[in-house]
């Protein structure tokens, strides 16, 4: 069994949850999206290009041998990684749900290794921004 892990980018319905200094604000609504390194251009284009640079680094981390040693059916499996971004750009409170313990695992730790990055801000402040990553592997 092989395995490729594609990040796909969805659009996911987010949960605000208060924080005590810092409010979270989902990233579907956030006026300035937390910033990449190496990514310019307009509010959009940094939007745009942070999920494609998290997307590349799942997919160059994430290990596709799991997918033999854990011996999964062929198909498409997801794993749901939420995290925040928080005010000062370091990616916190992750955790992921998928169809095995391992992959989890997995996922979280690939998650842990992005960069920093310059905070998102709502009302010109920094602030924590949530985010979620569905990650589709396809076993063959």
């Amino acid at each position: 069994n092989q395995m490729i892990a594609v990040a796909d980018i969805e659009e996911i319905e987010e949960v605000v949850e208060e924080e005590e200094m810092f409010e979270d604000v989902p990233f579907a609504v956030i006026e300035e999206a937390p910033v990449y390194t190496g990514c310019k251009g307009d509010k959009v284009q940094k939007k745009k290009c942070l999920q494609e640079k998290i997307r590349e680094h799942v997919n160059r981390k994430f290990n596709t041998e799991l997918a033999g040693e854990l011996g999964l059916e062929a198909g498409s499996k997801k794993v749901y990684v939420q995290f925040r971004i928080d005010h000062t750009g370091t990616i916190t409170d992750i955790r992921a749900r998928g169809p095995h313990v391992r992959l989890e695992k997995e996922a979280i730790r690939v998650v842990r290794s992005l960069p920093k990055m310059i905070p998102g801000r709502q009302r010109g402040r920094p602030v924590s921004v949530k985010y979620t990553l569905p990650i589709t592997l396809r076993v063959v």
